[in-house]
């Protein structure tokens, strides 16, 4: 049996305004719009990872701030700073 239809065959079956795939058009179809919603979900993935670590970043931003005074050692001011800083820029390269 053969695995494709003739072109009398699908305008038989599409005339009620349906298009009709055969089943090697349907997988390839099927594939391509996979894909497509894989790289959907990893590029939403990736953009809710990046607006948590720029969160992440912006509480220790904050406490530092809150943590302003003269007793404060320069040392802690930098280590927030940093620590900012490399919660926002992980895992780039």
């Amino acid at each position: 049996m053969s695995t494709t239809m003739s072109d009398f065959q699908k305008s038989f079956l599409s005339r009620g305004g349906m298009t009709v795939y055969t089943q090697k058009e349907f997988d390839a179809h099927l594939a391509k719009a996979q894909a497509q919603i894989m790289q959907v979900a990893i590029d939403t993935t990736k953009t809710a990872i990046v607006i948590e670590r720029e969160e992440c970043a912006k509480i220790v931003d904050e406490m530092r701030k809150e943590m302003e005074s003269p007793d404060m050692p320069m040392v802690m001011d930098i280590a927030l700073a940093n620590l900012a800083e490399k919660i926002r820029n992980r895992l780039k390269k």
